[in-house]
């Protein structure tokens, strides 16, 4: 079987979290274990997300006064996929996978003319309390916005259109080799009369579904830090939607920071493919990717006839 499994950039920096390596390794330590038994076992395609990585990068070359201007984004982007994938690499390798694992740097086209690309939505770094965001977004122009009971930076995020390493990637898969590809969405550009980075950051969720769709994956997982998808989040109903299907799913209501878009990517999914996906928690990998956690997404019903 081919699997996409993305893991969120929030499963391995939790909100609130001191962004630490060390924090980032322990978790991943965790969970290699259940992964290199899924590599071992079936074609694996791991996308990671970057949202507290990149935006703790963004607010250092910000605040460095040896540079005429902070480093872009696409650069930072590139940056986060070099060190998640090297952490996830020898997580993988610690945990006895077998086979070979290549990380590839990875650029994601996008629609210079699409509208999200003018929208700050999604967040990206450390939370911090109203004060400090706002003066930190006075300081470097930034936009904020409130993350739960804390405020973060929020950056553009077009919707991905065409991963420039995905040839490079189905050659690896073939050779039998375990590829991190995309993360953190990928370097967002714009490939009009050339290829120029964009300044945003491309959501890993709608990459990996990008990605599951072109490589013709049988199952796509989004792995998150929270069990599945919680239906009356944040109230004393709140419970974890076991089983569903995109046309269910679409009747709730996420928030477009958190769990709208695994939502939204695991329905495109389902619903262009007839295949199976799932959204569950990062230290149950395996359990999710087998069914037995996590909320299970199966293709509606076909119509009469």
């Amino acid at each position: 079987m081919r699997l996409v499994i993305a893991l969120g950039g929030n499963a391995l920096l939790h909100r609130g979290e001191r962004p630490d390596a060390a924090i980032q390794t322990a978790r991943l330590t965790l969970a290699a274990p259940g992964l290199a038994r899924l590599a071992d076992e079936h074609e694996l395609v791991l996308v990671h997300g970057n949202g507290p990585q990149v935006g703790m990068l963004a607010e250092e070359s910000a605040a460095d006064a040896a540079l005429s201007a902070p480093y872009p984004l696409g650069a930072l982007v590139a940056e986060t996929q070099g060190l998640i994938g090297s952490q996830l690499s020898l997580a993988l390798r610690n945990a006895g996978l077998a086979g070979m694992i290549a990380t590839v740097i990875t650029h994601t086209v996008i629609d210079a003319d699409d509208p999200r690309g003018d929208v700050p939505s999604k967040f990206i770094g450390p939370s911090y309390d109203r004060r400090r965001a706002r003066h930190l977004a006075a300081e470097h122009g930034w936009d904020i916005a409130e993350d739960g009971e804390a405020w973060r930076r929020v950056v553009p995020s077009p919707r991905p259109q065409r991963i420039l390493e995905i040839d490079a990637a189905r050659t690896l898969l073939k050779s039998g080799m375990t590829v991190v590809l995309a993360g953190g969405g990928g370097v967002a550009v714009d490939d009009h009369d050339g290829l120029h980075t964009i300044d945003a950051v491309v959501d890993k969720d709608h990459a990996a579904a990008l990605i599951a769709r072109t490589l013709r994956a049988d199952r796509l997982v989004i792995l998150t830090d929270v069990p599945g998808v919680i239906a009356d989040y944040g109230t004393p109903d709140a419970t974890v939607i076991a089983a569903s299907t995109p046309a269910a799913l679409r009747q709730w209501v996420f928030p477009d920071g958190s769990m709208g878009p695994k939502v939204t990517a695991v329905c495109d999914f389902v619903s262009s493919t007839r295949c199976t996906a799932a959204i569950g928690a990062l230290e149950h990998a395996e359990e999710v990717v087998l069914g037995t956690v996590g909320t299970q997404v199966t293709p509606d019903a076909l119509g009469p006839g």
